[in-house]
């Protein structure tokens, strides 16, 4: 057998193997955290280093004979614990010299796995915390700590689940991997092919139609993606294309794609690996997550919208003609099947049933819909082709996980946490706002390399009890650092899902990435929406939640025509100006504050609208 085909053959059996392990333990019961969680990682290292070789261009023969021994390695240290965990824990706190060289080895392998899968920025920043951990004696002032020997760093890191086998790692091993393979699943047997039908057939008669259907369609597949890049890839080659037809810029129509995938990450019932995340690290049940991230999602998309209106306003752009529009009612026909496996996670979520078995009832749920069409039906090698994507898709989350399991393992061992915590009170005054935008520009820092759910685990470790000093419940301080980690897909100089979408506009990356920000700024405004009006929550009182709810439609209604200089006629330089006061007095958390924008905003719309009317 040639060596590429031995090749694939590897890949495919481990592949075979991650899907199976993951589905036998969500149908059954998840194993106790370590074996489950090193099982999984065990695996996942082999496909990385089967797939990902040392160089693209490296000889075959050193690929082999290294990426074998990193293979042999990974299965050492995995297989280990697997074999000795009970001893271990007997002896805990006495540390067999083989306990510390396995440990060291597969913080060597991960840390190289990171390279290979997410690039050096992860890997160097994993390599600052562990270097910070050995450092602590020789560094100055509140940074100094006594130093941890090798020993005990490396146990800490392999031997418990304060490390890598930590929480972050424990949702990918879980939660996580079932709720991809039901995405890649959906997406493989048609299903982003009709959410993005139905989204031409509800929106594409109005006003800039194809840039409304791209909002509606990413909104529709972030339901089951959870992913903003894979929201961009698979909708974007559809509606980007329209968008220009009708007028839209290139870079306009590339950021109004990556914005509105960028929802991907936020949408309920899936939000990435975000809502697991949440639920562990805050001991909230998933249901209520999603349930209180539903209304702030909902509210993002409605800004894209916004914005996507006003530029079609402003150019006369018109809608498609019902003739080139797909049918509500045959898209619905042919693909309505798509929308049980939704219905019963939906069901099941609410019966309370764990996430692990409701991914896993999902999952056989699209399988047997599938079979309901013939254009949905997939032939077996289909399937395992599927399978092995949702293997590969897994990779990089599963790393990330992991690899942020070192950096909160050194957070936790030296304590910087809450010196860092401590930091952002001081610098901040003691006052949210300034401590909100410390966090905000943490985290565009991080995002210019790390990826969102990584950037969020590092960020909520070292901010979050910061803003919880500042008076945030746990879940809100969580909510907002999570939707604050978003910014990496839309922010330059690094904005990931708008460089994915350039490639496909044809248009000019750095100017992408800046419509993108443009139109992602529900990203900034409902975190602050989040802290001054919870009831957008669902937390509190009815009374206090429509009120709220009511406050942030109104806030996002003032910030687009302030900043896009549309509403239902131009608005003027004061106008605008008037808005962005409108926008500051709704956020303000007094009620005189934001009753007084509630009327300003009803007199500028009157206004408005009397100047539409009189221009015909």
């Amino acid at each position: 057998m040639r060596l590429p085909s031995l090749l694939a053959l590897l890949v495919t059996g481990v592949a075979l193997m991650l899907v199976g392990f993951q589905l036998y333990t969500a149908a059954t019961t998840p194993l106790s955290a370590i074996y489950q969680r090193s099982a999984h990682l065990t695996l996942v290292l082999v496909l990385v280093f089967l797939i990902r070789p040392l160089h693209p261009r490296a000889p075959v023969a050193l690929r082999w004979s290294l990426d074998g021994a990193l293979i042999c390695l990974a299965l050492a240290a995995g297989g280990y614990l697997w074999l000795e965990y009970d001893l271990i824990v007997e002896r805990m706190g006495w540390y067999e010299p083989l306990d510390i060289w396995l440990g060291a080895a597969l913080v060597v392998l991960l840390l190289e796995a990171t390279r290979r899968t997410l690039g050096w920025v992860m890997t160097a920043l994993a390599l600052a915390f562990l270097t910070y951990t050995f450092a602590g004696p020789w560094l100055p002032g509140p940074l100094a700590h006594k130093g941890y020997s090798l020993e005990r760093t490396v146990a800490q890191l392999y031997l418990t689940t304060e490390g890598i086998f930590g929480v972050p790692l424990g949702v990918a091993a879980t939660y996580v991997f079932i709720f991809i393979l039901f995405g890649v699943m959906l997406e493989a047997t048609g299903a982003g092919r009709f959410f993005i039908d139905l989204a031409y057939a509800l929106a594409g008669r109005r006003r800039g139609g194809p840039a409304k259907a791209a909002v509606i369609a990413s909104g529709l597949m972030a339901s089951f993606s959870g992913s903003a890049i894979a929201n961009a890839a698979t909708t974007g080659a559809f509606t980007i294309p329209l968008m220009k037809r009708l007028g839209y810029r290139p870079a306009e129509a590339a950021g109004v794609e990556a914005a509105a995938s960028t929802g991907g990450q936020i949408m309920p019932p899936i939000m990435g690996a975000g809502a697991f995340l949440m639920a562990e690290y805050t001991g909230v049940p998933y249901l209520d997550i999603v349930t209180m991230a539903l209304v702030p999602a909902l509210l993002y998309f409605l800004t894209v919208y916004l914005f996507v209106d006003a530029i079609a306003a402003k150019r006369g752009m018109t809608g498609q003609a019902r003739e080139d529009l797909p049918r509500v009612g045959a898209v619905l026909r042919q693909g309505g099947h798509f929308l049980l496996p939704l219905a019963v996670l939906l069901y099941y979520l609410v019966q309370g049933v764990s996430p692990t078995r409701v991914g896993f009832v999902a999952v056989v749920a699209v399988f047997l819909v599938s079979l309901l069409r013939a254009s949905s039906r997939l032939s077996p090698r289909d399937w395992v082709e599927t399978l092995i994507g949702a293997a590969r898709a897994a990779l990089p989350v599963s790393i990330a996980c992991a690899t942020a399991g070192i950096v909160v393992g050194a957070v936790g061992l030296t304590g910087i946490g809450l010196k860092f915590s401590d930091l952002v009170v001081s610098l901040s005054g003691g006052h949210m706002l300034p401590a909100l935008v410390l966090v905000a520009l943490a985290s565009l820092v991080l995002g210019m390399g790390l990826p969102v759910t990584a950037a969020y685990i590092v960020l909520v470790v070292l901010a979050g009890p910061a803003l919880q000093d500042l008076g945030l419940a746990l879940i809100t301080a969580h909510m907002v650092v999570f939707w604050l980690s978003q910014d990496s897909n839309v922010t330059p100089p690094v904005a990931l899902a708008a460089y994915a979408t350039a490639g496909i506009a044809g248009a000019a990356p750095m100017r992408a990435g800046l419509q993108a920000w443009k139109f992602a700024k529900g990203l900034y405004l409902i975190p602050l929406l989040m802290i001054y009006a919870p009831g957008i929550l669902l937390t509190g009182p009815p009374p206090g939640i429509a009120f709220d709810i009511l406050v942030a439609l109104a806030a996002v209604v003032a910030l687009v025509p302030a900043l896009e200089g549309q509403l239902l006629a131009p608005v003027r330089a004061w106008e605008r100006l008037a808005l962005l006061g409108t926008t500051v007095l709704l956020v303000l958390p007094q009620a005189q504050a934001r009753l007084a924008g509630l009327g300003l905003l009803a007199v500028l719309l009157a206004l408005n609208l009397l100047r539409a009317r009189a221009q015909g």
